[in-house]
This record gives structure tokens, C-alpha cells and sequence, in this order.
């Protein structure tokens, strides 16, 4: 039996294409929970962290268009909302497809919090997208007008950008350990947790969103995992992507990864941060960590080691 923290991006959860009603959703999500019990089923321990970068961008819009009608909530609260939102979704996905295969495991969402450093310089420049793609003169007048931070990502369109702090202790580290060892899946950590800055002693939010991939690192060093999955939509890691000298790689060093990760091969809206995440947790702690990088679709032979990018420290 292996310890292992999956995780599922917020963009996997939502199907290119679909405008992210809770029917399309739950669908996307359904067919998403699949692999992620097939984990159950082989006996592991699975916590699973998931993005949510569209659906905490739908949430800012929401709160923003009815600010007239009903308060507005800040955005660290907006990621404690998709944590409830997705969670929910997630959990009784993953309990029937347990319970089409007769396994009795309860499946457990909890809100999560992560504390980052108040002199994390990430908290003055924005970074991370969240929220739907807007055509350029859109883009243009929400900034003009509302003063929002947008850039252009790829050939899709424009995204608001937030701060995205490093994440430096999963604050329910110790409960997710001791809902693992009762039998729990356990669901935490979505959209990265909730972000929180420790002040006089006290906690307390700031409107930020952590980049999911670093919170699951972060977690599954916490909980001493033995295997950090990172499932996406790609085969696994390649470099020179999409061009035509493109080469996959089935098994590398963290040396040798941070060392094409310097010389720029990942992107920061793409693979860019599953290979940080990956490099940081197979290069801390027991030796016998490993990382994997591969499609959700191919689970069974990436948990085979047949499939994917490996990960390793040496």
C-alpha cells in the first residue's frame, strides 16, 4: 500500500468548450473519478488536491455582478467556496464509483487552509489566471474600468491574474494524516487552500489563489507521502513541446529536470508548475519519493510505471 496525493486540475474538471454549468460539471467530474478510484481500488491511501482556476474566477464575477443586491465576498472566501462546490461534486462521484465495485471506504472533503509568508513578494505582482478568457477589447475595458490585472494566455484570450504566494504549511496537515489512517479518501487543499498570513499570531486570509500543484507538494511532503501524481492532459512531459524537434521524457532525474526547467522548456500556465511541484518533492525527504506527470486517461499503467513522466531523485 502506497501513500499517495493526486493532483487533478481545475481546467481537467471543466471540459474545453463547456461554459461550467453544474450539470456539465458534475458530468466532467464523473468521468474524471474514474482513475482517481481506481487508486482506491488497488488499496492506496489517496488524498487528492484539485484546481480550481475557472471556478473561482465564475465566483469573483458573481459576487461582483450582484454587489448591488448582497454583499460581496472576498476572494480568499470565493476559494473556500470552490472548495465546498467542487468538493462536494468530487466526493459523491468517487463514493458511487466506490460503491459500483462493492469497496466500503468513505470519502471525506475537507476545507483546507495554507499559510504563506507576508513578505512573499508574489502578494504585490500577479501571476496566476483564474476566471473564463476574454476577447482583447473586453480585456481591455476591465482593466481600464475596474483596474483588474489581465494578460493574454496562449491563443484562447485574456485571463485575470492574482497573486499566488508559495505555499509554506498545509494548516490540516495532521487531520488529513489521521483521516488516511482511519480508512478515509480524502479530498483537501482544493484550489490550492484557502491562503492565510499569520499576523500577531493570528491567522488570517488574504485574496490570493496558490497554485494547486505547489499546495499538493507541499501536503504530500507534510504527510510523507510516497507518491506525488500529477494528472493532466498530456502524456506526460516533453521538451521543445509542440515543436517539431519535441522529445518525451519517461524517466528523469530532479537534477536533470530543474536543469530543463532553467533552460525554459515549461511554461508557467502549463507544465511549468507540476515540475517545480514534482522537483521540490522527490529532491526533500525519504529517498524513495517519487513523482509522476501523465494523462488521467492512462492511470492504471502510469501507477504500472508504464506511462508518464518519472520522476526520481538521483
Amino acid at each position: 500500500m502506497k501513500r499517495i496525493v493526486v493532483a487533478l486540475g481545475g481546467n481537467l474538471i471543466l471540459e474545453a468548450g463547456h461554459t461550467a454549468t453544474f450539470e456539465e460539471q458534475v458530468n466532467d467530474i464523473e468521468l474524471r473519478s474514474r482513475g482517481i478510484a481506481y487508486l482506491v481500488m488497488q488499496g492506496h491511501q489517496v488524498v487528492v488536491v484539485h484546481g480550481n482556476g475557472p471556478q473561482v474566477g465564475a465566483s469573483l464575477i458573481q459576487n461582483e455582478e450582484a454587489a448591488a443586491v448582497v454583499p460581496a465576498m472576498p476572494l480568499h472566501n470565493c476559494v473556500a467556496q470552490t472548495q465546498g462546490q467542487l468538493g462536494t461534486m468530487l466526493q459523491l462521484s468517487l463514493t458511487n464509483a466506490l460503491r459500483a465495485v462493492q469497496i466500503d471506504r468513505p470519502v471525506v472533503t475537507l476545507v483546507t487552509h495554507t499559510i504563506v509568508s507576508q513578505d512573499d513578494p508574489a502578494l504585490t505582482a500577479p501571476t496566476k489566471a483564474i476566471g473564463p478568457y476574454y476577447a482583447e477589447q473586453r480585456a481591455r475595458r476591465l482593466m481600464r474600468e475596474h483596474r483588474f490585472h489581465l494578460k493574454k494566455v496562449g491563443n484562447r484570450g485574456w485571463r485575470r491574474l492574482v497573486p499566488s504566494p508559495d505555499p509554506k504549511k498545509i494548516l490540516e496537515g495532521a487531520a488529513i494524516e489521521r483521516l488516511l489512517e482511519g480508512g478515509a479518501v480524502v479530498i483537501a487543499a482544493g484550489g490550492g487552500g484557502v491562503p492565510l498570513m499569520e499576523v500577531a499570531g493570528t491567522y488570517k486570509g488574504i485574496d490570493a489563489v496558490i497554485e494547486k500543484d505547489l499546495a499538493a507538494q507541499q501536503l504530500a511532503h507534510q504527510i510523507d507521502a510516497d507518491l506525488l501524481l500529477h494528472l493532466t492532459d498530456v502524456q506526460g512531459v516533453a521538451l521543445d513541446f509542440g515543436k517539431p524537434q519535441q522529445r518525451w521524457l519517461d524517466r528523469v532525474t530532479a537534477p536533470e529536470l530543474r536543469h530543463y526547467q532553467q533552460e525554459g522548456h515549461f511554461g508557467p500556465e502549463s507544465m511549468g508548475p507540476k515540475v517545480e511541484s514534482a522537483v521540490r518533492f522527490v529532491s526533500h525527504g525519504q529517498p524513495n519519493r517519487r513523482a509522476v506527470i501523465g494523462s488521467l486517461s492512462d492511470v492504471p499503467r502510469l501507477l504500472a510505471g508504464h506511462a508518464g513522466t518519472w520522476v526520481v531523485p538521483l
